[in-house]
Parts: C-alpha cells; structure tokens; sequence
C-alpha cells in the first residue's frame, strides 16, 4: 500500500466516523511561544484542549507535517544511524475534545489497524501505564487481547503532560513485532529497550487530568483524546519492509543520492548512514523553507541551516564535492505532490535557496579551515592534546565548521576535541534560539489572562465605528486584575461590545477613545492576549472607570479609513507579484500601518526597474477600475476550494473571512478594507529591499500619504530645475555635463597635488641612510590618502633607482606604513616580509608584494621612532635572506 493511499484510508476512515478533517498546519507554530516547530499533530488544537478556544466540532482528524529537532522531542542525532527516526516526518491523528474517550479510541484504533489496514493481530503488542486498569481492562476484555501481549510501563514510556501545568494523563502505545529475525528476547522488555524488533506504531493519549502548579492532579470535567502515529513507520509495516528509508517515501531519494556517488545502496553501514542523513534532511528543508523558513543564524532559519550544512557535509563523506542538495529538491516533490500540491509552485524557489545556502556553506568551510589550523597550532604550542570545546564551537558557530569535521582533522593531528565543553556552548546556543521571539513575555501575559478565557467579546468594527453603550468585563494593570483604574493610569479594559480592531494579520490594532460622562482615556493600541478575547491597551485621562461601568466606545477613524486603504492594498500587491513575477510568489510577512505598509515575500532576485513600473502601474489599474470589495464568511475548508489565497503564517479558525477583489484577488483575511479600490486613492512603492537569502521586502504608501510623497519629489525636482537653471526635460543632460566637467576638474587637481607632493618631499641626499649598502630613505607625510601615499612611495623609489622607500603617514587616531622596494634588491629584502615585522609596532598589520607593501595601525604618536629603528629591520631581514640563501 503506497503512502498516499494510507493517508487516504486514514482520513476516509475517521472522517466516516464522524472525524472533522483538518488540513495539516504550518511547520511555524502562529501563536505558541513554547514551540520552534510544530511537533504533533494536536499543536494546531492546543488551544482547545486548554479551553482557550471552541470549534463546532468535537471530532477531528488530520495528517500533520512535523519537525522534531529541538527540546525533548529531538530525533536529530539519530537520524540516519536508526530505521526509524527522522526530523521531518507526517502525523496521522485522530483527536476528540471531550467527546469520546478511553475505549472509542482503542476501538477506532483496532479497528482501523486489523480491519483497513489488514495487519497481523498476532503481531500488534499493546502497552498501558502501570496505574491505567481501565486501559488494560478495555484492551483485554474489550478487544480480546490476550494479558501477555499488553504490557504496563510507568510516567517516562506511558504518561503524557503538556508542560508542567496544564492538561496531562495516561498513554497507551501500540507496537507490531517486525520478526524475530531482528532480535530475540522477551518482547516487554525488547519494548522497553527500543529494540528494532518492535516498532512503536501508534500513541493514544487519553487527557483525563490537569496538573496545577503545585503537581496536584484534578479530574478534567470533559476528558480528551489526542493520538499520533507515524506515516513512516506505518508504510514501513503495510510495505513489509524492515526500514522506514526503503518505503516509497524514501527509496527515489536513497537513489538517486547512490547514483549522484556511483556507489550502490545499501552497501556499507557507514555510507549507508549518511545516504539516510541526507535522504532524511533533504526532506526536512524541502518543507522548512516550502512553509516560508529562510536560513538565518537565530531560531527556526537556524535549524534550517544546520540541517542544509550537515546534509552537505555528509555528502562530501560520499565524495560530493559540489552543491548537490538542490537537485533533490524536486524529487521530494514528486514523492509528496500528491499530499502537498502547493510545493509544486515553488519547486524552483525551494531548490535557489538550497543551492544558495549550499554554495555559502562550501565557502565557509573553505575561510574555516584557516582558523582552525591556527587553532591547531596555538594549542600544541601550549603542550596540549584537546582542542578546547568553547573555540571548537566557535568554529562551528562561525564558520559553520561543523563538530565531526573538526573531530575527524584534529585526529590527523593526533588531538582530541573537549565534547562536553562543545556540547555546553550548544546548548546555550539553542536557548538563545528558543527566546529569539517573544516567548517568555508571551507565556506571562497568557497566563495574565487565562481567568478571562469564558468571557465573550462581541468585535463589531466591520460595521460600526463606534458603541455608545459597553459594558466593562474586566480591567487589568500591570497584569492583574483590578476593579478600578483611576487619572494617570496604563492599564488594558475589556469591554463586552468593541468596534476596535485587535492586532491580527499583520494589521496594527485600532486605537481611539472609551468615556462616558465621568471618565475618558485614550486607547493607545488593541490586540488578542488569548485567542477571542479583546484587549484595549489605554491610558486613563480623567476620572475613574470600575468593573461593570458602561462606556462609549469610538475608534479613531482617520487613522482606520488609512489602515484600510493599505491593508486593500497589500492584496493588490500580493495579486500582482503572482502575476508578474510567478506563481512562486508566497506572502511571507507584512505590517499594515495608517502611514505605510510593508509586504515581504519570497523571491530570489531583486526588482527591476521594469518590474517596480509594471506592478505600480497594474495596482494603480486596478484602484482606477474602482473594482468592489467583497467580504464573506465561509468554513476554511470552503475558502480553499474556492481558490483563495491563505497565508503560510497565519492561524486560521473553523470560520473564515474571505476578501474578493473582483476576479483579481481572493485571500483569506480578517483585516479592515475598503468598500471599492477607487478608495485607495493612488498607490507608490517608496522601496524594495532584501530582507534575507530569497526574501524580498516592499514598502509602500497609499492615499494621501502618496500624493505627499510625489509631491515631494516634485518640489526637489523644481529645485534641481532652479539650481541647473534647466527646463525639466534637459535636467538629465545638464546633470551629465556636470559629471563630465566635475570628472576633469578632479583630475586636474590630482595632478596637481601629485606634482606639489612630489616638490615638497623631492628626494634629499641628507635624509638617504646607507644600510650595509643598500639607500634607505624614510619621511613623515601629511595630509595624503592611500592613493597618493603610494604614488609618492614610487616617484621616491624611481629617484633613489636602487634602494628602499619607508613612508609614514600619521593621523589623529591612525597611521598608515608604506615600504617600496627597488626591483634589483627584491632578492634580499622583501616589502611584504618587512611590513610584518614593523607593522606590529604601530599597532597594526598589513602585507604585500616584495616589491611593496602597506599597512595600518592605531599607534601614530611612535611612527618616527619606527622610522628611525627602520634600519635595524633591515639588517635583520638581510641576516634571514643570507642564512637562507647558505642552507639552499
């Protein structure tokens, strides 16, 4: 059975049983600190297990893409060296919020294992936790499973916790037996051991309590359900193969890897290790950056390229010299089109960034190896045998030189590397990774408001401006609960009704004014602390406000009718980019403020000239046609089959808002906007930048802001007019008349000055030192830049004919060294081996050729000190040259 069609039985089957199907998450959790990537299948219904968020469904099911590389989940290490672990792999669940419970699941899971799936029940091993007798009861009696194939395990195999607070509970797993041919031995303990014998298929968690701060257990009024099993591991079984890498999922990727060496495979269990490596990570970047992650040196984009650098460096263990990731690219496609249509759009984005990361990493490896020997050789000078772990990472951190490589060198110089000191700057590494985004802060103010989860906010601003009547829910300062804000005081209101619009989809949250006749404050911003509830960030003018008072709530609405116009307007944009540049064009970011907006996307090269006229021009088609803008709620699930764009990094709920402009755009937005395009006005792109490897930035302006904007550029252009006393359209023409004369004047005056520098240093027999007889002449220069610094060192070379030139140019903070060197004496002194030895002595360094070389320091007040020991260098270098010249 192919892997498509165990996704297809999977979902058919729960959807049969009354299962809502949900489509797979982003790998970039929206909205959850505590995550990097999402791990499980349940990530995307965290917040309705916690009861921060209902659905109309109670029964849910889904094929979920995860990523396990971090926290306790992290399958990294092993990936490759085992059958069945990988970093990137798909989530079959099944999910249940306070419907069904403990034997529903174990039968929809029995059910679908021995009756869909047609596997073996004599092979299926089942395990509880020690203290679940209602498990083990329903197992045995309920299902027949005979006592000694049911197996009780305690908290670290068979016990599941969301976090040290929070919903948690017993687990029960389901193993089948791969054959004794693997191993032999008793199965509970084989289980136990992680034996390649039995391998771990599915995870039923039953959520039956919730664990305060204290570590006390209550009962959960309405117990969930939460499972996984791994698509990997079950076409492994349904395949009958022994190896997850052998499936359809991985065997095009293990060969076309073993063709691109010329090596067959499997053949040695080394080579075979980095062909699963390789096939695993390949997979992993494929839809790390298909889910809008770019390699960078913090957070997610940090993993990403960990994972391309330790992918490539595993094939250069193979022999694979150049960048050969990116051609892989497309066969992950083909393998998982079918599940993941949207990677076939960005096949050619997805393979450019992976070769460019490629093509980056074999150069860091190349600047890595400098550093490294020099590190080599400082700790044998010290007498040591361990390359320290702190400079070891810092190798790798640096340069990207990863632990292996560095291992595998130091061996040949017959070192060692102090792991656990490396091992200690990772982590701290990785902690800084996990608070690179707001995390911690994040978590507080959830749990500020965690008591407010039940109230319910009514948003009304798609319609109205303003409430006249609103009853205050609850006030909070400082993060606390409090019954009264009094004249001077920052705090958040919650009110029952509200036309403000919390921050969301890149759109700033409303501000205005809340008052009633003996209050009035200022809201400075509005946004969700928990999901559904509304939050008015406000500052108290006059007065007092209690708990349960009425207020009038009105937005600013200038500041909206301007947020609306350029929120319409990035989906003008987002349309046109599609348009122009490609299908490949993926919404990865933007900020929608009353001033301007900015919009990120994915794309590999800058814009041109013609590309920025044409997307102006089209978007400002689009505003003249006046094109109505229409709104609609509908399931996402309807959103999507209609064609309508969603953005990678949004949460998107059971309800979505869906946006038509004409039949030019349809997105899946909960922003403002305006009624027609004709109300935008005029839109200007102001800027269009790079943001990241294939991530591209445009900032622009709409309305009145653009009319300001042309007519600033307007004002400068009559300014440019009045200066060049020019009508507007010879203005270019003057501008390059100018640079023509301006060109010669400059040349005029470096002649010049080269001529009077040539006069006021003119060569004087008076300050020509005899050096074991060789010329030496050395002066102090001021006022002249590198350039002249040098044309002067050779006219004073050209005077003397054969000798050495030494000038020194100080000034308040630096000094720059220049030594010219006669070609006949090239063979005796050299420039560049003299500059080493006096550039030290200013507080610098430099080099060069043998006929000349330059240096800077930042000592200038000892540079005619330097000159004048000059002849001491000299002689020493002559000493080397000869002693040299006898050992030859």
């Amino acid at each position: 059975m192919k892997a498509q069609e165990i996704r297809e039985k999977f979902i058919d089957y729960f959807a049969r049983n009354e299962h809502k199907i949900v489509k797979s998450s982003s790998l970039q959790p929206k909205d959850d600190p505590t995550l990097l990537f999402t791990n499980a299948g349940m990530n995307q219904f965290k917040d309705i297990f916690l009861g921060l968020e209902s659905r109309t469904y109670k029964r849910a099911t889904s094929v979920q893409k995860c990523m396990r590389v971090s926290g306790k989940h992290n399958d990294l290490e092993t990936v490759g060296t085992t059958n069945k672990h990988h970093t990137f792999f798909e989530m079959l669940g099944n999910f249940s919020f306070g419907d069904y419970f403990k034997r529903e699941a174990i039968e929809f899971a029995w059910e679908l294992l021995t009756d869909v799936f047609k596997m073996d029940k004599d092979s299926l091993y089942f395990t509880v936790y020690k203290d679940d007798d209602e498990a083990f009861k329903i197992w045995e009696e309920g299902i027949g499973i005979s006592r000694e194939r049911i197996f009780r395990f305690g908290k670290k195999d068979n016990y599941w916790a969301m976090g040290e607070t929070g919903p948690c509970g017993p687990c029960s797993e389901i193993h089948i037996d791969l054959g004794s041919d693997l191993d032999e031995g008793d199965p509970s303990r084989l289980i136990e051991q992680g034996s390649d014998r039995f391998l771990e298929l599915w995870n039923l968690v039953f959520m039956q309590f919730f664990q305060d701060e204290k570590g006390q257990l209550h009962d959960l009024p309405s117990p969930s359900i939460d499972t996984g099993m791994g698509l990997e591991r079950v076409a492994t079984v349904l395949q009958n193969k022994s190896n997850n890498f052998d499936t359809d999922l991985f065997f095009p990727l293990t060969s076309a890897i073993s063709d691109f060496c010329g090596m067959e495979y499997p053949s040695d269990e080394k080579t075979d290790v980095s062909v699963r490596i390789i096939a695993d990570h390949i997979r992993a970047v494929t839809f790390l950056i298909g889910d809008g992650i770019m390699p960078s040196n913090e957070g997610r984009g940090y993993v990403l390229r960990r994972l391309i650098r330790r992918a490539f460096r595993q094939g250069n263990t193979l022999g694979l010299e150049d960048p050969f990731l990116y051609k892989l690219v497309g066969q992950v496609i083909d393998i998982m089109k079918d599940a993941y249509p949207e990677l076939l759009s960005s096949a050619e984005y997805i393979s450019k960034v992976c070769l460019s990361e490629e093509r980056r990493f074999a150069l860091t490896l190349a600047s890595g190896l400098k550093p490294f020997n020099q590190f080599v050789q400082e700790t044998k000078q010290a007498g040591q045998t361990t390359l320290a772990g702190d400079k070891v990472f810092k190798l790798y951190d640096t340069f990207g030189f990863p632990l292996d490589l560095s291992k595998e060198l130091a061996e040949d110089d017959n070192l060692s590397v102090d792991e656990s000191g490396f091992l200690k700057e990772l982590e701290k590494q990785r902690q800084r990774a996990r608070l690179s985004w707001k995390g911690e802060s994040k978590q507080k103010e959830i749990k500020s408001f965690e008591g407010f989860k039940d109230l319910s906010v009514n948003f009304v601003g798609y319609e109205q401006e303003k409430v006249e009547e609103s009853c205050v829910l609850a006030l909070l300062k400082n993060g606390h609960p409090i019954q009264e804000l009094i004249e001077g005081d920052l705090g958040e209101i919650i009110l029952e009704k509200t036309p403000f619009y919390a921050e969301a989809g890149g759109q700033i949250g409303d501000s205005g004014v809340l008052q009633n006749p003996h209050f009035s404050a200022l809201v400075e911003s509005t946004y969700f602390p928990i999901p559904d509830l509304i939050s008015h960030k406000a500052k108290v003018i006059s007065g007092k406000l209690h708990v349960e008072d009425i207020v009038e709530a009105s937005i600013d609405s200038v500041k909206r009718r301007a947020i609306s116009k350029n929120h319409t307007a990035t989906h003008l944009l987002h349309a046109s980019l599609r348009q122009i540049l490609g299908d490949h064009i993926k919404q990865a970011g933007s900020l929608v403020s009353p001033t301007r907006f900015r919009f990120d996307f994915t794309h590999f090269s800058a814009l041109n000239d013609s590309e920025m006229r044409h997307i102006e021009t089209l978007i400002n088609e689009k505003i003249q046609h006046n094109i109505p803008v229409q709104t609609k709620l509908m399931t996402l699930e309807e959103g999507l089959k209609s064609g309508a764009t969603a953005i990678f990094e949004e949460k998107y709920g059971e309800q979505v808002r869906m946006v038509t402009i004409g039949d030019f755009s349809r997105e899946l937005c909960g922003g403002v906007h305006v009624h027609r395009t004709g109300d935008i006005g005029l839109f200007k792109i102001v800027s269009e930048t790079s943001i990241a490897a294939g991530m591209r930035r445009i900032e622009a302006i709409t309305g009145l802001e653009a009319v300001k904007y042309t007519q600033e550029i307007e004002e400068n252009i009559a300014d440019i007019q009045f200066q060049l006393n020019s009508p507007r359209k010879d203005i270019l023409m003057q501008i390059e008349k100018l640079k023509g004369a301006l060109k010669e004047k400059e040349k005029e005056i470096r002649e010049i000055k080269q001529k009077l520098t040539n006069i006021q240093y003119e060569r004087d027999d008076e300050t020509i030192r005899d050096v074991q007889g060789i010329s030496l002449l050395t002066q102090i220069v001021r006022g002249l830049n590198n350039t002249e610094l040098r044309q002067l060192a050779d006219s004073l070379k050209q005077k003397i004919g054969s000798g050495i030139v030494i000038l020194g140019a100080p000034t308040e903070k630096k000094v720059f060294l220049v030594i010219a060197v006669s070609k006949d004496l090239v063979n005796r002194v050299q420039a560049n081996e003299l500059i080493k030895d006096m550039a030290p002595l200013v507080g610098g360094g430099g080099g060069g050729r043998p006929d000349f070389a330059q240096a800077g320091g930042t000592k200038p007040e000892i540079i005619e000190k330097v000159l004048e020991e000059s002849p001491s260098y000299i002689k020493d270098a002559l000493r080397r040259g000869e002693k040299t010249k006898n050992n030859l």
